[in-house]
């Protein structure tokens, strides 16, 4: 059956329009870049140490040389946490760098954390006298301890050892807290749960972790963290900082 010619106008101005159509989908934005936690493998059962730089500087979890933090546990005056840097060996490959955690009851904690080319730290053992753990070894896998870029309502794994895990969440960016040292605005809060008990960890811009649970920061010496530290300075009482 032959088309009638006017039919055959309608069919050919659709044509135009669909081919329209399609070549403002071909101008289309590329996808934007994986931010937060999109595209990591999270806990990581195989990490590359080709993926991995020598030195901790993500601005949230700076781990420079030297730095050390005081903490006081609020309404306990006799309840004090220290926190040091020292060199880490190699976890898989991967070299570490050790943040040392001292309780005031003489109780010490090794944690091994290494960051990747994007930014994102992550945790790759533990020694401890209550147990111990490293990636690759029996099961246990490095978890993402502070993403690059956090983003509120990202969750992930920071460690997995011995059948369990260690969960955090980012539950807020950019609160206000206030703690002995002075009070900051440029923060990221994340809620961490480990053997059933939660608690919460604030993390200021330059300076690292200014609470944790009950524990706020009174004393911070950044040692060769001066350069993140000078942008995340609290508003009040600048004297309690060292160096």
């Amino acid at each position: 059956m032959r088309t009638p010619a006017r039919s055959k106008i309608r069919l050919a101005a659709a044509a135009l329009i669909a081919l329209a159509a399609l070549s403002g989908c071909g101008s289309a934005s590329a996808p934007s870049a994986p931010t937060g936690v999109d595209g990591l493998v999270v806990p990581t059962p195989d990490p590359r140490p080709s993926d991995f730089v020598d030195a901790i500087d993500n601005p949230w979890f700076p781990l420079l040389p030297g730095a050390r933090w005081e903490y006081d546990v609020a309404r306990a005056t006799t309840e004090e946490l220290v926190l040091e840097v020292e060199p880490g060996g190699e976890i898989a490959g991967v070299p570490t760098t050790v943040l040392v955690r001292t309780s005031s009851d003489g109780t010490v904690v090794r944690d091994h954390y290494a960051q990747d080319t994007e930014g994102n730290v992550w945790w790759f053992g533990r020694e401890a006298d209550t147990g111990a753990w490293e990636a690759g070894v029996d099961g246990a896998e490095a978890g993402l301890a502070m993403p690059a870029e956090p983003r509120r309502g990202d969750g992930f794994v920071s460690g997995r050892a011995g059948g369990e895990d260690e969960v955090a969440s980012v539950v807020a960016v950019g609160d206000v807290v206030d703690v002995p040292l002075g009070e900051y605005d440029d923060t990221v809060t994340l809620e961490v749960v480990d053997s059933g008990f939660t608690r919460r960890d604030v993390y200021a811009r330059g300076i690292g972790l200014v609470r944790t649970g009950e524990a706020g920061l009174t004393v911070f010496d950044g040692a060769s963290a001066s350069s993140l530290r000078s942008a995340a300075l609290p508003r009040t009482r600048l004297a309690s900082v060292d160096g």
